[in-house]
């Protein structure tokens, strides 16, 4: 399984009766729009293992592990990238956590966001990537080939993985932000070119059939950059890592790092590079410069398990690590002098498909359509809420800071979500919102409330036993 279903978390929806204005954003929606989605619940079933290959002492072998079967293709959509599609708006207010507004567009899955500033850049597989501005459609580019399976910002230059096993890169326009233009494609012409010549630049792939170890022989997985955002990782489900330099768009390293594809990598500070991988493991890079070159060597394996790993994110910080698996779990592992693994966080039916982190939240996107919200106190996650909205996968996930509702001692982030039902949602959510149990005590406490006083033991009884759910 490459990148494709969880966990029992009792779902509720915090609607809470705090509520913000939203003026940036305009009106708020109340109900989920009708979309329709390609992909079926029964595509992600579960199934019990016959044994759990995990690392012994960190897991527990008795757990769910499943696999999903290969989502399915949509065909390629020749839409115009132009049309125009406003943002779905609804009403004025809106609670800690909930709902901005839905972007609902009839041309592709949604694979792949990347948020920077004001602007929010989508993937899917039209083929399209699309730029908006404040909830607005604002620019979009199109690509030749190959479905956009990663998008990742550096300054005025976007790079964009892709099916097709390649790299683009595009440049804005400085004349003018709404226009973006393409620049190159990692590796270069000019560097394939050189590199065929020598026979020793081949390496054998797939199929006994042989390539240039410069590029990648299948889909371009995901995209991240190195601390000072001087080198681009890209993984592949070509089993491979790849170490590229953006001043000047060399291949600096292709490493063999996995048994299956390569779902996940991530960059982290002192030279950390982590990978996941359908093959169920996640390792650990430390990357060395003698002299010129740059190496990366292999220093850990955190994990090793039957069910795909699908995902990985560490905090703004680089001290947690946290990786989504098809079983629909999230180990973590806290990182002082080592790594050491902290526990799981289980709130999915189905396979966790992308994790984001920003401040001291983490978010985790599902095949079960939902995004969890979890909040880290030392040591201790806690589900702060489970939003729900999507009619299929929940694919990618990004996250900005709300500069304009965040207050000291209260920040709040704005969560972009993109689903293989072909919509983006826009979360607004709060470090401080009240997690699910407390919700649903106090919705409890609400509903008792408001009955009637009929001085029936009954009353109290049934009280005592609703506080005992949770």
């Amino acid at each position: 399984m490459r990148d494709d279903g969880g966990a029992d978390c009792t779902k509720f929806v915090d609607t809470g009766s705090n509520t913000i204005p939203r003026s940036k954003f305009g009106n708020i929606m109340h109900s989920d729009p009708n979309m329709s989605s390609t992909v079926n619940d029964e595509d992600f079933s579960i199934r019990n293992s016959s044994a759990s290959a995990v690392t012994p002492g960190f897991f527990d072998p008795n757990r769910l592990s499943c696999e999903g079967s290969p989502m399915t293709m949509s065909p390629w959509n020749n839409t115009s990238p132009f049309t125009k599609s406003p943002w779905a708006n609804f009403e004025e207010n809106i609670p800690q956590n909930g709902l901005i507004g839905s972007l609902v567009r009839e041309e592709g899955h949604i694979y792949s966001l990347a948020a920077k500033k004001d602007l929010l850049y989508t993937g899917s597989d039209s083929k399209n990537i699309r730029v908006w501005k404040n909830l607005k459609e604002f620019s979009g580019f199109k690509s030749s080939s190959g479905l956009v399976k990663a998008i990742i910002i550096s300054g005025e230059k976007i790079f964009t993985g892709h099916q097709d096993g390649k790299i683009r890169v595009w440049k804005v326009s400085p004349k003018n932000l709404s226009v973006h233009k393409r620049s190159g494609t990692l590796p270069t012409l000019k560097d394939i070119f050189k590199s065929s010549i020598k026979p020793s630049n081949y390496v054998q792939v797939r199929n006994h059939r042989s390539a240039l170890w410069i590029k990648h022989s299948d889909a371009v997985s995901c995209l991240s950059f190195n601390e000072d955002q001087t080198l681009l990782y890209s993984a592949s489900w070509d089993r491979t890592f790849k170490v590229w330099r953006i001043s000047d768009s060399k291949c600096l390293e292709s490493i063999s790092a996995h048994d299956d594809a390569v779902n996940s990598v991530v960059a982290t500070t002192e030279g950390m590079v982590f990978t996941g991988s359908a093959d169920g493991t996640v390792k650990v890079w430390k990357r060395e410069q003698p002299g010129k070159t740059t190496k990366h060597n292999m220093v850990q394996t955190l994990l090793k398990q039957e069910c795909a790993v699908t995902a990985l994110a560490v905090n703004t910080s680089g001290s947690v690590l946290y990786c989504g698996s098809s079983d629909g779990v999230v180990n973590y592992w806290e990182r002082e002098k080592q790594l050491s693994h902290g526990g799981v966080l289980k709130g999915h039916k189905l396979a966790v498909l992308c994790l984001a982190a920003a401040g001291n939240l983490v978010f985790s996107g599902s095949a079960d359509k939902t995004i969890c919200v979890w909040r880290r106190d030392g040591n201790i996650h806690t589900c702060l809420s489970v939003l729900t909205g999507h009619t299929g996968p929940v694919k990618c996930l990004a996250v900005e800071e709300d500069r304009e509702q965040s207050k000291p001692g209260d920040q709040r982030w704005v969560v972009y979500s993109g689903s293989l039902d072909k919509s983006v949602k826009v979360w607004s959510v709060s470090e401080l919102a009240p997690d699910v149990n407390q919700v649903a005590m106090m919705q409890q406490q609400q509903h008792y409330a408001m009955q009637p006083d009929r001085g029936d033991p009954a009353t109290s009884e049934d009280s005592s036993r609703a506080g005992r759910m949770f």
